[in-house]
């Protein structure tokens, strides 16, 4: 879920060749979840194989990075650790909202509304730690790099733009601006038309390019600003302030100046807000990866998209050519820096 601060970002948008030659941090998690909430049969029953193993997460892995690599774009995906304490209340609303939610989709299908069923099916989505070892499996297989976060990989991946190991970092959460992230590219894995949930209007997503130096400059705000507005709107440590938006929580910030002088004039009280403030700031990462991007493995992704999971060979092997195509490109650029 994250930060809810859209009313308040400046944002690009941009086309997949906009991102040629750069490379892009991908958050792998909320990239997972949102193929295993898309890609699924009408009454919301998720891609499986004959043994009844889910795929959803791996088709849309394999196919959207391999039309990333098509697009000259470099991908690395990085995969979350161990979140912070203070997010356990969040993570257990999760799992409830879940569970409620697996279940109203088992008496959706009984009843034949398939199109609930398959919105409470998107909401009974859950990432499990197979799914998670299959994904950087694959991405080994790909010759695709993956970084291993300490921590929240949005952090992670906004410190590899600091660093200058990545171009944006992507994700559809604006926690990354909080996080520092150079730059973040919404909508990676959600082009064309979607549609409205329980209504029939479909509408157009295209990828875009926020810049927090520029929004930053917008507002007239520091990053710690911003950061105390997260806090005041609510973040995945913290429920945030009842009455209080992202508009009305920068007029205050930027009336008031700081967290501190807000919660006093408005005689507000939130709890643990240094902590979470702290965990925005100075996240635990790692510089401690290695970003190469190998040949692919053909006859190990072959065996194990369609010899395990019974992907269509002719599929995969079309999205291996992109792949492919892709080294090539490489190999010529690093062949072309000798001359």
């Amino acid at each position: 879920m994250g930060v809810d601060i859209g009313d308040i970002v400046v944002s690009h948008t941009l086309k997949f060749s906009d991102l040629k030659g750069r490379v892009v941090a991908i958050d792998a998690y909320n990239s997972l979840y949102q193929f295993l909430s898309i890609i699924r049969q009408p009454d919301g029953t998720p891609l499986m194989d004959s043994n009844g193993r889910i795929t959803s997460h791996l088709s849309g892995l394999f196919y959207r990075t391999a039309n990333y690599m098509a697009e000259g774009i470099k991908p690395i995906y990085v995969f979350d650790g161990r979140p912070p304490d203070l997010k356990t209340r969040t993570i257990e609303e999760r799992i409830e909202i879940r569970r409620k939610a697996a279940e109203e989709w088992q008496r959706a299908k009984e009843s034949g509304d398939i199109e609930l069923a398959r919105m409470k099916a998107q909401q009974a989505t859950h990432l499990t730690r197979d799914m998670v070892n299959d994904a950087k499996r694959l991405l080994d297989l790909m010759g695709v790099p993956w970084v291993q976060a300490p921590s929240e990989g949005e952090a992670q991946a906004a410190y590899m733009t600091i660093r200058g190991d990545a171009y944006a970092s992507a994700s559809q959460d604006f926690d990354s601006l909080l996080f520092g992230a150079v730059r973040l590219v919404r909508n990676m894995a959600l082009t064309g038309r979607r549609k409205l949930p329980r209504k029939r209007i479909y509408v157009e997503v295209k990828p875009e390019l926020i810049d927090l130096n520029e929004n930053l400059k917008n507002m007239g705000i520091t990053r710690a600003q911003l950061v105390d507005i997260g806090i005041l709107v609510g973040t995945d440590y913290n429920s945030g302030v009842k009455g209080i938006g992202p508009k009305t929580a920068l007029k205050l910030i930027k009336k008031y100046g700081s967290l501190e002088e807000v919660m006093r004039e408005k005689n507000i009280e939130i709890p643990h807000y240094s902590e979470i403030r702290d965990i925005f700031l100075n996240p635990p990462v790692t510089d401690d990866y290695r970003l190469e991007w190998k040949d692919a493995d053909v006859n190990g992704l072959i065996e194990f998209m369609c010899g395990e999971h019974d992907f269509s060979e002719e599929r995969v092997r079309n999205a291996i050519e992109k792949i492919e195509d892709f080294r090539k490109v490489r190999q010529q650029r690093s062949l072309d820096a000798w001359f």
